[in-house]
């Protein structure tokens, strides 16, 4: 399964980690350099949340988002059988 919004297709940022080197010219130095740099994710906030999908209850990644937004409607919750 994605880890995805399923309303609003949020998924996930690519980044960067900067490692910085030297001294800042404003202290006297003669400016910062990049040294290194590491590949990293930005995950969006994502909830599990039943909601109704074209009429079927499903259980579904949400971002937190529109949960504050209310842009789906929630099913109903399940119903232990009695067998």
């Amino acid at each position: 399964m994605l880890k995805k919004c399923v309303i609003c297709k949020k998924g996930a940022l690519q980044g960067k980690v900067l490692s910085r080197k030297g001294q800042y010219k404003a202290k006297g130095g003669t400016g910062s350099k990049i040294a290194r740099w590491t590949k990293r994710k930005f995950l969006p906030n994502l909830q599990k949340v039943r909601i109704m999908i074209d009429g079927v209850a499903k259980s579904s990644f949400v971002c937190a988002k529109c949960i504050k937004r209310g842009n789906f409607k929630k099913a109903l919750p399940r119903v232990k059988s009695a067998t």
